[in-house]
């Protein structure tokens, strides 16, 4: 058996090779300390992981030289170089991280003739095409607001809903949208209905009740994504009322048949039970994760307590049932944007544009250790742990090599005995680290 063990440890260089275990048969002893790998035992198919292509982080990426950009798309999207992503997310129109309030087509166009995408060609759309150098990244779409002429509030921003007259017109747009993309030689092969749907938001927001939203995919916008090809996910907001929207859309079967799946945010906490609840009863349908940031705090030091809160985010998640991971902002700028409403985040990659320097932060590595090691249609399997001050989860890759991540967000180092394949491996979770064990039959 081959083992090859991949560590981030706080104050020391991310992702280095270690060497720090002895292997030894498992004989049947009784073991106290034991994280057990079960590889017969597989639950979920992964589709892999990947990051948001806002218009924020077009226009931050073309504010830096072509070594710095080339630099950052490698980071993200080379396999070897970089961490692998194979995902992406963009939105349909602007969102908060977009310079200003922006559609793609003209004001109170009821035909959708002006539809273009001019805008997105000149950051987002070459961001996207520079990605596909490196990998075959799946894009989702997803609007945080119609036209101001659709809405009740006729304005973008802080809510509103969609006029019921605009049902019709709304879903065709999100059909030109796609195509518009696809005339680009990008496909996007996946929707949300809408971000945040139940948020009013002081930026692009728009708000549906599950009964609204689930009326406007079954009579209008499912039938348009099923003859094109594109899954169609619903929520796209946080985990706590995930069994709520779900037992509104899910239980239609007309909608249901339309339905790829659920997508869900962080924000409101864990509540990774939801994600278990969801899969039990809905067993046939996708769970993505498709946003989570921290707000920016310029000059934040203790950058590893992010890195560790995504980790802990995706061990739970995975733990649970989901099947793919997309982070927000792939790029921002030394302010944590640019934002249109002030609304500065944080992002695993960020740039100080008037330096022309790049900037990693611990949160790139972090996503890093799940990213880059766990492929595309992996599964996750079994696994069981001695102490709950170590988080872990792990997977069979389809190469049947085994990846187990082990999460130490505790003030001091823990020993355990990592054990799989016939075979006990002696390792230590040192203090505020995060490690990627990979176990090949030799």
């Amino acid at each position: 058996m081959k083992v090859t063990s991949i560590k981030t440890i706080k104050g020391c260089q991310p992702m280095q090779e270690s060497f720090d275990y002895t292997l030894c048969d498992d004989d049947n002893r009784q073991e106290s300390c034991l994280i057990n790998i079960r590889s017969n035992v597989e639950y979920q198919e992964i589709k892999g992981f990947g990051g948001a292509f806002t218009e924020a982080a077009a226009v931050t990426l073309k504010k830096l030289s072509k070594e710095n950009q080339t630099q950052i798309l490698k980071l993200y999207f080379d396999p070897v170089e970089g961490i692998g992503y194979n995902l992406g997310r963009v939105h349909i129109n602007s969102c908060d991280f977009s310079l200003g309030n922006y559609t793609c087509v003209d004001e109170n166009d009821q035909t959708l003739e002006s539809f273009q995408i001019e805008r997105d060609k000149g950051g987002i759309v070459p961001m996207i095409k520079g990605a596909l150098e490196y990998a075959d990244v799946e894009i989702m779409a997803s609007p945080w607001s119609p036209p101001a002429y659709m809405k009740t509030t006729n304005a973008m921003n802080r809510g509103g809903k969609l006029k019921s007259e605009y049902f019709e017109l709304w879903a065709q747009y999100y059909v030109k949208f796609i195509e518009a993309y696809q005339q680009e030689g990008i496909s996007i092969r996946s929707i949300t209905v809408q971000n945040e749907p139940k948020a009013t938001q002081r930026w692009d927001s728009c708000v549906y009740t599950a009964e609204e939203e689930r009326d406007f995919v079954k009579r209008y916008l499912g039938k348009k994504m099923q003859d094109i090809g594109v899954k169609v996910f619903f929520w796209d907001h946080n985990k706590e009322r995930v069994m709520d929207r779900a037992s509104v859309m899910l239980e239609d079967e007309e909608a249901k048949q339309y339905i790829a799946g659920i997508a869900f945010h962080w924000y409101s906490g864990d509540y990774f039970e939801e994600l278990e609840m969801f899969h039990k009863a809905y067993p046939e349908k996708e769970l993505v994760f498709t946003e989570g940031c921290y707000e920016y705090c310029l000059g934040e030091s203790d950058t590893v307590k992010i890195g560790e809160r995504y980790a802990h985010d995706i061990i739970g998640n995975f733990n649970n049932y989901c099947n793919a991971f997309i982070d927000w902002n792939l790029l921002l700028d030394e302010k944590g944007g640019p934002n249109h409403v002030q609304n500065y985040c944080d992002a695993p990659i960020m740039a100080e544009t008037d330096k022309d320097k790049v900037v990693v932060h611990d949160s790139y590595y972090y996503i890093g250790h799940f990213s880059k090691y766990v492929k595309k249609g992996a599964k996750r399997i079994g696994s069981s742990k001695f102490t709950a001050e170590l988080e872990t989860v792990s997977f069979k890759n389809p190469d049947n090599s085994i990846v187990s991540v082990v999460l130490n967000r505790t003030d001091g180092d823990i020993e355990f005995t990592l054990r799989g394949l016939k075979q006990l491996i002696s390792c230590k979770a040192e203090a505020h680290s995060i490690a990627t064990y990979i176990i090949e039959e030799e």
